[in-house]
């Protein structure tokens, strides 16, 4: 997963949660009503720690979606919804590739929603058999991300998901394997951004970012 702690910027940032490939038919007002509808449930039931794990950093926690059986439910649903919208029925992605480890928690059951297989992207040495490696860049060095070389047939149509894009280097370096391995690298899901690092500018394919941060809406004295 990308870190998904940083030192907080100024408030007022703008909403990312447009950014759909505008190659596809928009989708339907009922359709686009519910997702409105669910942002708004999950993003209310987001939580921040502020100066978590380091003074100065604003930390963006997700696991709420997860501990409540409604919420969770929710949250797969809005991102099958999101990218029905973004890929249409006929180009909808074969494969969910997902990112160690965060990438997990939905990646599998967002998957079995769209009738995708999944495939995990691992740190380096977790994974068995022949593998493909790509390196990226953290805070403090360089680190590797691995996929089983059978993992994505050629032509095979791939999103890349995770929990939160930040710097954007551990999705870019999935991404290379998945064109590496001569996958259709259709684009990348989060459910947050933390638009301020501009981690969507190492990216080379369409980005949905489900909710945005919520720091425009957690003002502190």
């Amino acid at each position: 997963m990308p870190d998904s702690t940083s030192q907080h910027p100024a408030l007022d940032k703008p909403d990312a949660t447009t950014a759909q490939n505008p190659r596809h038919s928009p989708a339907t007002s009922s359709g686009s009503s519910e997702l409105a509808n669910l942002k708004i449930k999950l993003h209310q039931n987001l939580r921040q720690f502020q100066d978590f794990p380091k003074k100065g950093v604003l930390f963006e926690d997700i696991l709420p979606l997860f501990a409540d059986p409604d919420l969770h439910q929710s949250l797969i649903h809005a991102l099958e919804i999101a990218v029905l919208q973004t890929y249409g029925e006929d180009q909808k992605p074969e494969l969910v590739v997902g990112l160690d480890a965060r990438g997990f928690l939905f990646g599998p059951s967002l998957a079995l929603k769209l009738g995708a297989g999944f495939v995990p992207v691992r740190k380096q040495g977790k994974l068995p058999g022949p593998t493909e490696t790509a390196a990226f860049e953290k805070e403090y060095g360089e680190d590797f991300f691995q996929i089983q070389s059978d993992a994505v047939k050629p032509g095979q149509k791939v999103i890349v998901v995770d929990d939160i894009i930040a710097t954007g280097g551990s999705a870019a370096a999935a991404g290379s394997l998945v064109n590496k391995l001569g996958g259709t690298l259709l684009g990348y899901l989060f459910i947050l951004e933390l638009d301020f690092l501009k981690g969507r500018e190492k990216l080379k394919a369409p980005i949905y970012t489900l909710l945005s941060s919520q720091e425009h809406n957690s003002k502190t004295s």
